[in-house]
Parts: C-alpha cells; structure tokens; sequence
C-alpha cells in the first residue's frame, strides 16, 4: 500500500499506467479502521489496480484539493483523471463492485 503525500501524491497517481485507488483516511476514524482489512486484502487481490492511502491529518492539503468532506472517502483515479468516488464502511463485496465500476473492470 503506497503512502501519498502532496509531495508524492502528482508522480505516484499521474505516472500510474492502472487505475489508483485513494483512500483518504485517518487514524482515528472508526469506519477507516473497519475497511482497512478489505483494502489490504483486496490489493492483493487486485494487481491491475493500485492501492494508495492519504492520512488526511497529515496531509490536510490533498483532502482540501479533493475537497474531502467525510472519511473514509476513496478516489479512482485514471490517466491522472478523478473517474469515481465513494464513501464510507461498507461490506468487503460491495466495494469490491465499486471499485470495479470505477476502474472500469
């Protein structure tokens, strides 16, 4: 799982040739906690995919840029484009399909 920050965040997702899940998140978030699991066990899962997180703490910059409202929040990003977004815990299989639609799989 790829840590981003605003100084990373433009080379990593930009130069990516597969669609970038973001999950903006923080450590103290509850449902951030509960779906950390489904990330990490669909990142291995899913290898035309990458997997990204953003500490919205530390990072307050890029979740004002996405204009990050509620956490968890993921992005899709594709060629460097915002191509879905999503919010909240969810079950394993329902952000799986989300995910999926997204990306366009």
């Amino acid at each position: 799982m790829l840590e981003l920050t605003k100084d990373t965040f433009d080379s990593e997702v930009t130069k990516a040739n597969v669609p970038v899940l973001i999950d903006f998140w923080a450590p103290w978030c509850g449902p951030c906690k509960m779906m950390g699991p489904f990330i990490e066990q669909l990142a291995g899962e899913m290898p035309n995919v990458m997997f990204a997180k953003v500490n919205v703490d530390d990072n307050s910059e890029l979740a004002m840029r996405f204009n990050i409202l509620s956490i968890p929040t993921f992005v899709v990003m594709r060629g460097g484009s915002e191509v879905g977004r999503f919010s909240g815990a969810m079950p394993k299989d329902a952000f799986a399909a989300k995910l999926k639609q997204a990306a366009g799989m």
